[in-house]
């Protein structure tokens, strides 16, 4: 954004009558100017130059008038003037003759272009910069502030080194609030091209350009917003903006209502817009108290039907409550029923704030006014098909939800893809939810155009996260239309990603499949009590009634065509989806119906393939392709696997399922997953699979339940509880796990001392020589004694520290002397 050429600068006003250089200068210069010897001193120059610049109408009446650039025969002498920058001028003729300069540049762009005829010009007023006159240096910024507003003399400015002496003016503590504007001015036109934005941001004047957002001066302010916004169009310089610190100060400007921040607000807006288009800046951004909103045209709006007088409610649907004691005035009505001298029906802070913001946004739909054909208009090139504004959150969630009951499909699509966007935090979550999104983003889950329902998956994805959204998608009936998506095969991957999503959140927070009407579950526990009265020698219960009815109404929703799609899903998807396809599955093992339904649907075999897939990722040092595997995919994987191993341990506890599958074929792939590089909390579910798989199958075959045990204690065991002495900031769980490694070590297994070793555990066991009590400090001396009698393992015992610590055990001939002494005649000191 190009700023304005400056006006007379008020640094000039102060001077006398007779040697003012205003907008005009007489013929009189032509009389007298001619007339002097071309070897003039200096002082009769400077006189003549103040007689020519005396005020006065000449005789003829002839003159320049700078405001419209029309010239007379005073222009002419504007070579003169350019010759009196020279250096070997006196200091009052440069001063005299850049301050005319810079009052006929003034005259715009045609007098800018006389000026600038003049080879040589741009050095000499740069030079000026430098000057000792406060006049002739506010003069020089001045004029090089217009001659930078001409694109094609920006580069000459450059070329000559203009951006360096500004900077460094900018940089000095002492210049003056009109210096201080005219140089930002002169950077906010070079901030113009791109390719000359790098050089802002790599010097140090950034900071101080931040800065001056705080400076009184409102022209100051503009200025420095100015380069902001225009810093902001390169998106590689997000990054040193924000660092700047420049987010809350935007923040703030934009939050101002003085009619004199119109255009510091606009600035701020557009810089604003162009940072949230980054994720994590988005994110500072609404942690501000702003969030950003689709410009979908005034046009839209027009679709917004006001409901019908009613009794109020809030924006998520739920009723406000009437007052018991009604007002005869109709005060009860106009207070939307709300009880002022009851604290149990007041509202909360943030069902108040989605009632203003409605009330707001609905308002400003009905009268036409809620968004501008202007609005946006300083966005240009690719920014014109994708328009945003910011809003503060009250109103932005507020005019969201707005859009969301429009027509217009694009409308729609950018306010579900928007509020996705805004869900970052539990704030924004509940917001969202006491506005009403829930209910609308269901709704378009069945709208004809897949784009909106892809859009309306992903905000519901992304609000999910929260429990209390996972509990209003229950109310509002959104468990079966979830399900209803999952089993249609016409279903996008991607909308059908992020429903699978949606519902592992709402299972890993314990919410129910069962989603029975409220009056069919009362009726269900009415009749189980009437059941139970007189007939207690049956032993049933309410809630064994409850649990058939839960079962009845469950299967009514997942059937075997729900189960089929998951499992096909499971068996295509990426290893982050088929982890949340398990968490699925899981919670559905739980029924017998359901498990018979995996079984049908070959499941096991599923699982069978992500347990091989884990052991190829597991191993990776057993072939050089896997060497290059980010930790992103291994993670990835080792999550699969983990969910793939808890949904193997719920289906084992059904006999159907366990005689589907080929056991020993799933105990090979988990021992070998044991032993591989997985993450611990894996090998977590592994072991506990693996035991549940060995008690099912029984003791047949080359492998038997004691070997399997001593694999998940060499390989799980140990390892978790030597993380737990590294990691723990518990005393009481370091000593816990001291004392239960010392139990394993004690039974005598060479094997178990060398995984012990291997994992790193003599450190922590050696430092606990030093911290422990009497029962740790026994439990240490007797793992440590057992590592002793392998001589490899001397050189880790000695380098831990564990000689000095042993020495002063011995000295202190306390109860633990004797087996420190004897662990000390093993090693070799």
């Amino acid at each position: 954004m190009l700023p304005a050429v400056a006006a007379a600068s008020p640094a000039l006003s102060h001077l006398p009558r007779h040697q003012h250089l205003g907008r005009r200068f007489h013929l009189r210069c032509h009389r007298l100017l001619p007339a002097t010897p071309a070897k003039a001193s200096c002082g009769a120059r400077r006189r003549l130059l103040a007689g020519a610049f005396a005020a006065g109408d000449g005789p003829s009446g002839q003159d320049v008038d700078y405001s419209t650039g029309t010239t007379s025969s005073g222009s002419a002498y504007l070579g003169l003037f350019v010759r009196l920058l020279g250096l070997d001028n006196d200091a009052r003729d440069r001063e005299h003759a850049v301050c005319t300069l810079y009052q006929y540049s003034l005259g715009g762009r045609k007098s800018i272009d006389e000026i600038m005829q003049f080879p040589g010009c741009i050095v000499l007023i740069i030079s000026l910069l430098k000057s000792e006159s406060t006049r002739a240096r506010e003069a020089a910024a001045g004029l090089l502030r217009n001659i930078t507003s001409v694109q094609i003399y920006r580069k000459m400015a450059i070329e000559s080194g203009a951006m360096e002496e500004v900077m460094s003016l900018l940089c000095k503590s002492t210049i003056s609030p009109e210096m201080m504007e005219q140089c930002l001015c002169t950077i906010w036109n070079f901030s113009i091209d791109e390719n000359w934005r790098y050089k802002i941001l790599r010097s140090d004047v950034l900071t101080k350009i931040v800065r001056y957002l705080d400076e009184e001066d409102i022209k100051v302010k503009e200025a420095a917003g100015g380069i902001i916004s225009n810093l902001a169009l390169s998106p590689s310089n997000h990054g040193a903006l924000v660092e700047a610190g420049v987010i809350p100060k935007l923040v703030h400007l934009l939050q101002t209502k003085e009619d004199d921040y119109k255009i510091i607000r606009k600035e701020a807006r557009s810089s604003l817009i162009l940072l949230a288009r980054d994720d994590h800046y988005h994110s500072l951004i609404m942690e501000e108290g702003l969030v950003r909103v689709p410009l979908v045209g005034s046009a839209a709006y027009k679709a917004f039907k006001p409901l019908p007088h009613s009794w109020p409610t809030f924006p998520d649907g739920s009723e406000i409550q009437r007052s018991s004691r009604p007002s005869k005035y109709g005060a009860t009505e106009l207070l939307l029923g709300l009880s002022v001298n009851e604290k149990d029906t007041k509202p909360d802070k943030a069902k108040i704030n989605a009632m203003i913001g409605r009330s707001n946004q609905q308002f400003l739909a009905r009268v036409g006014a809620i968004e501008l054909d202007d609005e946006g208009n300083e966005q240009s090139g690719s920014e014109k098909s994708d328009l945003y504004t910011i809003l503060p959150w009250v109103d932005g969630v507020a005019r969201l939800v707005l859009i969301l009951g429009l027509e217009d499909i694009s409308a729609i699509k950018k306010a579900a893809r928007a509020i996705g966007d805004a869900s970052i935090n539990e704030h924004m979550r509940t917001s969202f939810k006491e506005a009403g999104a829930v209910k609308p983003l269901l709704e378009l889950l069945k709208h004809d155009d897949v784009s909106v329902r892809e859009a309306a998956a992903y905000a519901l994805e992304k609000l999910s996260v929260s429990a209390t959204i996972c509990q209003k998608i229950k109310a509002d009936g959104g468990l079966e239309l979830l399900i209803n998506t999952v089993k249609d095969p016409n279903t996008p991957v991607k909308q059908l990603e992020k429903m699978i999503y949606v519902l592992s959140q709402m299972f890993d927070m314990g919410i129910s499949m069962v989603a029975a009407p409220e009056s069919y579950a009362h009726e269900d526990v009415t009749s189980a009590e009437k059941s139970t009265q007189g007939d207690t020698a049956t032993g049933n219960s309410v809630i064994s009634h409850t649990f058939v009815n839960q079962e009845m109404a469950s299967e009514m929703i997942l059937d075997f065509d729900a189960i089929s799609r998951l499992t096909k899903v499971l068996k295509e998807a990426s290893p982050s989806l088929q982890a949340k396809v398990c968490c699925v599955l899981e919670h559905l093992a739980a029924s017998e119906q359901h498990a018979t339904a995996m079984t049908a649907t070959c499941t096991g075999s599923v699982i069978e393939a992500i347990l091989e897939i884990g052991v190829i990722h597991g191993t990776r040092a057993d072939s050089e392709d896997f060497d290059n595997l980010t930790s992103v995919v291994t993670e990835e994987v080792s999550q699969a696997v983990s969910a793939a191993a808890r949904l193997l341990t719920k289906l084992l506890n059904f006999d159907i399922f366990t005689r589907s599958i080929n056991s020993e074929k799933f105990t090979s792939l988990l021992r070998r997953m044991l032993k591989s590089s997985f993450p611990l909390q894996s090998k977590d579910w592994l072991a506990a699979c693996l035991v549940k798989l060995e008690s099912r199958a029984g003791s047949s075959g080359d492998h038997g339940v004691c070997s399997v045990d001593m694999e998940i204690t060499i390989y799980q065991t140990i390892p978790r509880l030597v993380e737990q002495m590294l990691t723990s900031f518990s005393f009481e769980n370091k000593r816990s796990a001291v004392m239960e490694l010392n139990k394993i070590i004690s039974s005598g297994v060479l094997e178990y001392t060398r995984a012990m070793a291997d994992s790193g555990g003599i450190f922590p066991l050696v430092k606990m020589l030093e911290e422990g009590d009497e029962d740790a400090l026994e439990a240490a001396l007797a793992i440590l004694y057992n590592l002793s009698m392998d001589p490899e393992n001397h050189p880790a015992i000695i380098a831990a520290g564990a000689v000095p610590l042993l020495k002063r055990i011995v000295v202190a001939e306390g109860p633990h002397g004797t087996k420190a002494l004897k662990l000390l005649r093993t090693l070799p000191v």
